[in-house]
């Protein structure tokens, strides 16, 4: 069961925009990150949560789509995300996520995968810009963004042929490729 699950949680990055997320769905996200574990349990993250049209559309300009798609600028609309959720370190708790917001984003998207719902988590945000237009206080750092909705995209797993090359792509049918390392490869003995 895990299994699939972890194999049914890919990237997404294209949704049906009009399948919407409610508020006590986005609760139950966190509330699983919130039941992980936490580095000297300090339990230091916090979150915004999104889930209006307003909102939204606040936070999307800041987001930088998928840096290996050159000639991709992120969704059209109609295919945007339905919600975001925001993880933020509270600087008052700790200086250092440690890796808290790892283990935080993977339970809020198993979650999601669990509910037939998909997300991509983002790294590479303009975060002076998302904080200064959410007016987030100084005393928060903003440590990655996860867009979330229904899956508008066929995500396919295939085996890494050559090591170099670990770049997901997309075919002209627009399905997503993402290549693995094998099994034999990762393990040193």
């Amino acid at each position: 069961m895990i299994r699939e699950l972890i194999k049914t949680n890919r990237t997404y990055r294209r949704f049906y925009e009009e399948v919407k997320i409610d508020r006590g769905t986005l609760e139950e996200l966190i509330d699983l990150a919130r039941l992980s574990s936490s580095g000297a349990n300090l339990q230091p993250l916090k979150y915004i949560i999104s889930y209006t049209d307003d909102k939204n559309n606040i936070i999307f300009p800041h987001l930088r789509w998928a840096g290996y798609l050159k000639d991709w600028d992120g969704p059209v609309v109609g295919e945007r995300p339905a919600a975001y959720i925001l993880m933020l370190l509270d600087k008052n708790i700790s200086k250092s996520p440690m890796w808290d917001h790892g283990i935080a984003c993977q339970s809020i998207l198993l979650g999601a995968a669990e509910k037939g719902l998909g997300g991509c988590m983002f790294g590479s945000i303009d975060r002076a810009g998302l904080m200064n237009a959410l007016n987030i206080p100084e005393d928060y750092e903003l440590l990655l963004t996860i867009a979330l909705g229904k899956p508008k995209e066929e995500v396919v797993l295939e085996e890494i042929k050559d090591p170099k090359e670990i770049k997901y792509w997309r075919n002209e049918k627009g399905v997503h490729h993402v290549p693995k390392r094998k099994l034999q490869d990762l393990i040193l003995d």
